[in-house]
């Protein structure tokens, strides 16, 4: 590779990693669990879908749709520090979701239990007049099931190639398995019901925290390199949402947004390869490991040992 070739490639490494490194890293210990497949395991359609860049197109599109829920956003919007930390809860969904899909079991059961807790305080009375607590199994399915038909929507737009109808059925039942971790009810398992879950949902309705939950990410107070970027996964986001959510969110794809989200994902593709935490995680279990999918360094001291 050329000169300028890497220094493209390094650019996109570190514009996109600042989006979502505002938190802990994940799997810093996750060798000490040697041959522990954790909730999903090598052969799961899971750990293929959210170790492709397209997940983080995915990540944007659920903290958009989540908003349609006015409990669940006033829930955000009451108890979120967004304002201040404008990365802070986009990091803390990739961690969460990184080590409940690529951790061993041990590390799954601490990120859920690191939700539970952060769930416990969020409760109130939303601009409707009704009661709201994260921790409920409707509140918890909305969150949970929104996230799961984002990954799944941003693979199957911008992936390297579309899931049959079977494998988009398997990454659903196998997210219902996190859910249930998390207390969430009602779990559809397959990819249809899921969509049809979420279109039909009888909670949703316009409020002024899905307003202010939607000014805010299209355009987060970020520096001009990483707003570039952002803009680019945002508007290639809002391409995947049906129309009648859109209308409810008041927002409408750009022209060219798709085309350019392709190209985008492409090369953040190119220059960062797979997760590295599906790396680890392979390592982890004894895995083979596929030649050329993975292009970024493992944790020093982390390989092989």
């Amino acid at each position: 590779m050329t000169r300028f070739g890497l220094n493209i490639q390094d650019n996109v490494v570190r514009a996109v990693s600042s989006l979502f490194a505002h938190g802990p890293t994940p799997l810093e210990n996750t060798l000490d669990y040697r041959g522990d497949p954790g909730l999903l395991g090598p052969d799961s359609v899971s750990w293929r879908v959210l170790g492709d860049a397209a997940v983080f197109i995915g990540g944007i599109r659920a903290l958009v749709v989540q908003s349609a829920h006015p409990e669940v956003a006033a829930g955000v919007d009451d108890h979120s520090a967004y304002r201040q930390d404008p990365l802070g809860r986009l990091s803390r969904t990739s961690v969460y979701v990184t080590e409940t899909t690529y951790g061993a079991m041990p590390e799954v059961d601490a990120a859920v239990a690191v939700v539970r807790h952060a769930h416990q305080p969020v409760r109130g009375t939303s601009e409707r007049d009704r009661a709201y607590n994260a921790a409920k199994p409707e509140m918890a399915a909305w969150v949970h099931n929104v996230l799961t038909d984002s990954f799944l929507a941003a693979f199957q737009a911008f992936g390297p190639e579309p899931l049959n109808a079977d494998d988009a059925d398997r990454f659903v039942a196998e997210q219902t398995n996190v859910g249930r971790l998390l207390g969430a009810a009602p779990l559809p398992d397959t990819a249809t019901g899921l969509r049809l879950w979420i279109a039909n949902h009888d909670q949703r309705a316009i409020s002024q925290a899905q307003i202010n939950a939607i000014e805010f990410l299209q355009d987060p107070p970020l520096s001009i390199p990483v707003r570039v970027g952002y803009r680019l996964l945002y508007n290639a986001a809002v391409t995947t949402i049906p129309q009648d959510l859109n209308r409810q969110l008041g927002i409408q794809a750009t022209r060219g947004a798709a085309k350019l989200g392709r190209t985008g994902i492409q090369a953040m593709r190119w220059a960062l390869g797979a997760s590295p935490s599906w790396q680890l995680a392979l390592t982890r279990c004894d895995a083979p490991i596929p030649a050329g999918l993975f292009r970024q360094p493992l944790p020093r001291g982390s390989a092989n040992d």
